[in-house]
């Protein structure tokens, strides 16, 4: 758990670094989220955040329908991230910057407090406050790199990328089981590291799946940044096109 909360504390102040000098035009920028500016992408995480310190809290519910008050009903995770973020769109670039730290604060306090095992409320049901810190460190690096690309910076990929390659392999029963598909056998995941290491995820020494790639490619295939047709990403054994298909980092 420390490790996962380092990582966090880590993308929380790359994120930091890019925005917080930054002029009001450049939070009026387009982002890589396609319809949102970068403004748009910081008020999306300080919301999720300040759900993330609800499941911390035994707050959840409350938190979700303070931010959803006033909206229709959502189809999906995305159709609700979507309306959020509409409803309180137009805020001054410094008021949803200091929303966002502060919410950043309450979160890394909130999960030091908190048992690594114990499962909490989530927008897709209960996981473990392991798993949660593991998602926040996944979205955060995914719109990090979003508001980058709004302000024409490119960043290296970090070795903290292990954490959500590894949750995406943790995380593929749960990928299938919501695309209404069965895995036919084991994954292994065997993954080049940002530095050129490996990185090997794997239940038994044996898999009848293994994907093999760049760990930066599986984790933009995984948060719905990239396609794996178009990286290097490559799968062998009797799911491989469904893996590459479904793998994901998110509810």
């Amino acid at each position: 758990m420390d490790e996962i909360l380092a990582g966090l504390d880590e993308q929380q102040a790359e994120l930091d670094g890019l925005i917080n000098p930054v002029d009001e035009a450049a939070w009026a920028a387009a982002s890589r989220c396609n319809g949102w500016t970068v403004s748009d992408v910081m008020l999306h995480l300080a919301q999720t955040n300040e759900m993330a310190i609800g499941s911390l809290t035994a707050a959840f519910d409350e938190t979700l329908q303070r931010l959803t008050e006033g909206l229709r009903p959502s189809g999906d995770v995305d159709d609700g991230a979507g309306l959020m973020v509409l409803k309180e769109r137009g805020a001054p670039p410094a008021d949803v910057y200091a929303r966002w730290r502060r919410g950043v604060d309450e979160l890394m306090a909130a999960f030091r407090r908190s048992d690594a095992h114990e499962r909490v409320q989530w927008v897709a049901g209960t996981l473990s406050v392991h798993t949660l810190a593991t998602t926040r460190l996944a979205e955060t690096w995914i719109h990090t790199n979003d508001v980058a690309c709004g302000l024409g910076v490119v960043l290296p990929a970090p070795d903290r990328l292990r954490h959500i390659a590894r949750l995406a392999w943790r995380t593929l029963p749960y990928a299938f089981m919501r695309a209404g598909r069965e895995l036919k056998g084991a994954v292994a995941f065997e993954l080049t590291a940002p530095h050129g290491h490996q990185w090997r995820f794997a239940a038994d020494a044996m898999a009848d799946t293994v994907l093999r790639g760049s760990a930066a490619e599986l984790c933009a295939v995984a948060g719905q940044r990239a396609k794996a047709p178009d990286t290097s990403l490559t799968a062998e054994g009797p799911d491989a096109s469904d893996v590459l298909e479904l793998v994901r980092t998110f509810a």
